[in-house]
């Protein structure tokens, strides 16, 4: 296969630093980001969702465009499902799962939602009504059900749950609500599958969220068990946490669940990751390749179970493209972190060179890694640049035939 002249320099440049191009492109290969089957539906903001020409109205559609997402990326097997949004009429999941393998995916995390149905206006688990938590707890049962059925090993719990004032519920007891009901999910997971625990510090509730950081997302998981982790959000934290010590926090403990990649200015925007602030998702990645290359066994096994998944609202922007987009700069910044010199910045730190250990890293951030993503996808199989096949493709123009546009005034679905 011919090689540009813009990947052969890039790679003499790698091989300088001590790096083996090889090796980086064949860790590329294997990168795997599953997309999110809402995000191809009409989806956005609480003030107004704007209809998009061809956004998925079924299921079905969902499973064809992420199918497109994985044609055009080589890098995106599988998409997430949400419960009851993606339920077949006839209950039927087995045929559900035939039509994802139909669009070359599988199915990936299970996403039961215990937000939007009217009884969960004082919360769901962590609801003062023992019915409404009965209900949501039945919700989440009928997803660890689902899973066998769809070959799943991962259930994604978000809760909006909290409280909008001072003394509207007992906070110790919301607590306490939760544990024990967290408890009857843990103890119906599938064989073999994950628990993900996902928090939020703020929104919809804004007094106090019930699981609002990932402390006590991992105290929970410390006390349910180990199929128990912490997925990471990276829209659900306050302005200037350091996402990325959180990360390697959580794999030191083997707790590291998954992520739910997006991006945000303010609060929890769910635009397209790594549009707003790259470094830091680069740096996310950066503590993820060091934990891989890391000489402690458990850290080599926890970064190996960890899912990478899209959570994402595209209201104004289209729908597969910008997921497209987002598996690109995931790409990019996963090949950024491969870039780093290990040994040199190893060296560095322990040297105390605090300039000289940040420039390693940065180096490294600022490498133009597009020629080796190019050679890469030409290597799977798929266009060296995504975004410009698809858009060539005509497969926007045919959706929007076929499919048209529905209006929506808000909300999901």
């Amino acid at each position: 296969m011919a090689r540009s002249p813009a990947y052969q320099l890039l790679a003499e440049q790698l091989t300088a630093r001590g790096l083996d191009p090889l090796r980086i492109k064949d860790l590329l290969k294997a990168q795997h980001i599953e997309t999110p089957s809402w995000g191809y539906a009409n989806s956005g903001t609480r003030f107004k969702v704007f209809a998009w020409p061809g956004a998925a109205l079924t299921t079905d559609h969902k499973l064809a465009d992420a199918g497109m997402v994985h044609k055009f990326t080589g890098v995106a097997p599988s998409v997430a499902i949400h419960i009851p949004w993606d339920k077949p009429e006839n209950g039927d999941y087995a045929a559900l799962q035939q039509v994802a393998h139909s669009h070359g995916i599988s199915i990936g995390a299970v996403n039961p939602n215990v937000f939007q149905d009217p009884d969960y206006r004082l919360g769901s688990l962590g609801n003062p009504a023992a019915a409404v938590r009965e209900l949501a707890l039945d919700a989440i049962l009928e997803c660890c059900e689902i899973m066998p059925k769809v070959k799943s090993n991962a259930l994604s719990l978000w809760f909006a749950d909290g409280t909008n004032y001072a003394g509207q519920d007992d906070l110790r007891q919301r607590k306490q609500r939760f544990e024990t009901q967290l408890r009857q999910v843990y103890k119906h997971l599938p064989a073999g599958a994950r628990m993900l625990l996902e928090y939020k510090f703020f929104e919809p509730a804004f007094y106090s969220t019930d699981i609002p950081d990932w402390g006590t997302a991992y105290a929970w998981c410390l006390k349910l068990g180990p199929q128990a982790q912490v997925l990471v959000d990276l829209g659900h934290h306050a302005q200037g946490v350091n996402i990325e010590q959180i990360v390697t926090f959580l794999l030191d403990e083997s707790r590291l669940g998954g992520f739910h990649f997006n991006n945000r200015k303010y609060a929890d925007d769910d635009l397209i990751v790594g549009s707003t602030n790259p470094y830091e998702l680069f740096l996310v990645y950066n503590e993820l390749a060091a934990a891989a290359e890391s000489s402690e066994p458990h850290m080599r096994t926890a970064v190996a179970n960890v899912a990478y998944m899209l959570d994402q609202s595209h209201n104004i922007e289209g729908k597969i493209a910008p997921m497209i987009a987002s598996v690109i700069n995931c790409q990019e910044a996963y090949a950024r972190a491969l870039c780093v010199p290990r040994a040199a910045l190893a060296a560095a730190q322990a040297n105390g060179e605090v300039l000289g250990a940040h420039t390693l890293l940065t180096d490294a951030y600022r490498t133009d890694v597009r020629p080796l993503l190019a050679q890469v996808r030409e290597e799977l199989g798929v266009p060296a640049d995504p975004l410009a096949a698809y858009a060539a493709s005509g497969y926007e123009a045919r959706i929007a035939g076929e499919r048209g546009m529905t209006a929506h005034t808000g909300g999901y679905q």
